[in-house]
């Protein structure tokens, strides 16, 4: 995945505003510590493209993956002070595990705000009920899924948003 991110990131215009949060990489003490990890590593500037893959190279997965917490945490958080259409892309190579469902997140957000768009990208995924969740989490925000299984597939979901 470092790979395609080398790859990718040089593509990004500098005058877009982009930034990195990353999730599942504390394991905690108890369960609801891991279902809080994530962590806004890059925030949103322009010209960020050295920063976020940087902080790529520091991190690694582990433990659980608090998709919906990480949504909650980037809408609410991360967005701050922007205006307009706010888009994020979802990487995730696992369904959410932290008893909470990004598709109903996502049905609930969109009835106060549509001003946030997400694309998933599900890398390696094969369980149909996490695939089920994150195609929602992408349909009900009008954006876009894809299902990746290898590299290449990878590389062409993100080339398909930058």
């Amino acid at each position: 995945m470092m790979q395609t991110m080398h790859e990718i990131l040089p593509k990004i215009s500098p005058d877009t505003k982009v930034g990195l949060r990353i999730y599942g990489h504390r394991m905690g003490f108890t369960p609801v510590e891991a279902c809080r990890a994530s962590s806004l590593v890059s925030p949103i500037q322009t010209n960020n493209a050295a920063n976020i893959e940087y902080s790529l190279s520091k991190h690694k997965p582990r433990g659980m993956t608090p998709i919906t917490f990480s949504l909650k945490q980037a809408i609410k958080y991360d967005f701050m002070g922007f205006t307009g259409k706010k888009h994020i892309i979802l990487l995730t190579d696992g369904g959410e595990n932290c008893d909470e469902s990004p598709c109903t997140f996502v049905m609930n957000l969109i009835k106060i705000r549509r001003d946030v768009q997400i694309d998933v990208i599900a890398f390696n995924i094969k369980d149909s009920d996490d695939l089920e969740q994150l195609q929602c989490t992408a349909l009900v925000t009008s954006g876009k899924f894809y299902n990746a299984q290898t590299s290449a597939q990878l590389l062409n979901g993100f080339n398909n948003n930058f």
